[in-house]
């Protein structure tokens, strides 16, 4: 039998992140309080923590004047949390949205403090280093230096541009020392701690066999020191994600792409970091983007639901991602950052049911399956219940583990649990 540990108690929602929900020593999960199990609707208006020895629960930020919060993720060092925060004092033409929410940051130590993450340049000439949109998911570096989010732009929606409601992926620079500092002109306009820019451009329409991309989300940063490259060079900064491709059919389908990441983010490349009017922001100097994967000769191509995160081995060899086998059953693939044919690591009857997260050790990966929490060595494939089966199966949004590996946290029946791993 397996032994559970239920954390929480006592009436409404709890949802963990797809990663990065322990505190660097292991003692705390964080977790927001929206009120849809799945997250949908954004109307959560704490950030908590509770205490995986005492069982305590601390309140670690409201939000107020109308505003929501959710989505935390801690910083793998520091006692920090970054988080989405929506619009205080919301309007009719400033309520939540994709386009309309930015990161902040809470310090376990001086709870109920949130400073901006990222800054917000809503009039032209845009901040260099300021975003002029809407920023998602904050997922920290594995050193902490960088943040990586998705971003949608608001200057698109307003002006009705041809890049309005495409999504992207961005990174915040935490280590840049000056805060991005912008003009007043627009009063949803804010400074920022950290200098933030896009990496990835996607396009409205991809030529139909491109490579082209028209939505690039579900990003992961590569190895905790990034990869190394086939030549035996390393790769310091690298980030893979989820870009929908059109096939030479025209049907849409996700498939695995990396941007290779330059050390200095503020150059400018093709085109203004901070964009135009009419002009997506462009990434910087020195980002090369690469598709990873080329399923549409496949059965079922393409990753494959239930949605989930890219995430990489801790050496950065293998980038894990989820497809359909050949009876259109979920299982877990990878493929290196250096291209080459996928790998199907799991052949099992029932499909995968949730997000994944490595093993610190870099030899498992664990997941929802069977209304289990399981885990697969990715040696050898073979898979392992580490909850017994249960009616009330483990939620699909997290499956995380503990920083040293000891336990795994998920979310059953609206309360945080985890469980030991032997």
């Amino acid at each position: 039998m397996s032994i559970e540990s239920q954390l929480t108690h006592g009436p409404g929602r709890r949802i963990l992140t797809n990663a990065n929900v322990w505190s660097p020593d292991g003692k705390w999960i964080v977790y927001d309080t929206r009120s849809d199990a799945a997250g949908s609707r954004f109307d959560g208006t704490r950030i908590e923590v509770v205490n995986v020895d005492t069982r305590q629960v601390r309140v670690l930020y409201e939000s107020r004047n109308g505003a929501c919060c959710g989505v935390a993720t801690w910083h793998p060092i520091k006692p920090e949390v970054a988080f989405i925060l929506g619009p205080e004092h919301p309007t009719l033409d400033w309520s939540y949205g994709a386009s309309r929410r930015q990161g902040a940051i809470v310090s376990l130590d001086n709870p109920g403090i949130a400073t901006n993450l990222d800054a917000r340049d809503l009039t032209p000439p845009f901040t260099p280093g300021a975003l002029r949109g809407g920023s998602h998911v904050h997922i920290w570096s594995p050193c902490g230096q960088r943040v990586s989010f998705t971003y949608e732009d608001q200057i698109a929606v307003e002006n009705a541009t041809a890049f309005a409601g495409l999504r992207d992926v961005g990174v915040c620079n935490c280590l840049r020392g000056l805060p991005v500092i912008v003009p007043k002109s627009h009063k949803r306009n804010h400074d920022g701690t950290a200098f933030g820019v896009l990496v990835t451009n996607s396009v409205l329409n991809p030529t139909p066999g491109s490579d082209a991309y028209s939505r690039a989300c579900e990003e992961a940063w590569l190895g905790t020191q990034g990869y190394r490259r086939e030549d035996g060079s390393w790769q310091r900064w690298a980030l893979a994600f989820l870009g929908t491709v059109r096939t030479t059919s025209g049907e849409t389908i996700s498939e695995v792409f990396v941007s290779d990441l330059p050390d200095d983010l503020t150059r400018q490349g093709d085109g203004p970091l901070q964009g135009t009017s009419t002009l997506s922001p462009s990434p910087p100097f020195g980002v090369k983007t690469r598709r990873l994967t080329f399923t549409e000769q496949q059965r079922f191509p393409g990753s494959r639901v239930p949605r989930h995160w890219l995430r990489s081995s801790p050496d950065g060899s293998r980038i894990g991602f989820l497809m359909g086998d050949d009876a259109g059953i979920v299982q877990f693939w990878t493929v290196s950052p250096n291209g080459g044919p996928p790998v199907q690591v799991t052949r099992n009857p029932h499909p995968i049911a949730s997000c994944f997260t490595w093993h610190p050790s870099g030899d498992r990966v664990a997941f929802v399956m069977d209304h289990s929490v399981c885990e697969v060595s990715v040696e050898t494939g073979e898979t392992r219940r580490v909850t017994d089966r249960s009616e009330e199966s483990p939620r699909p949004e997290a499956c995380v583990y503990s920083p040293d590996g000891g336990q795994v946290a998920f979310v059953r029946r609206n309360q945080i649990y985890m469980s030991p791993l032997m």
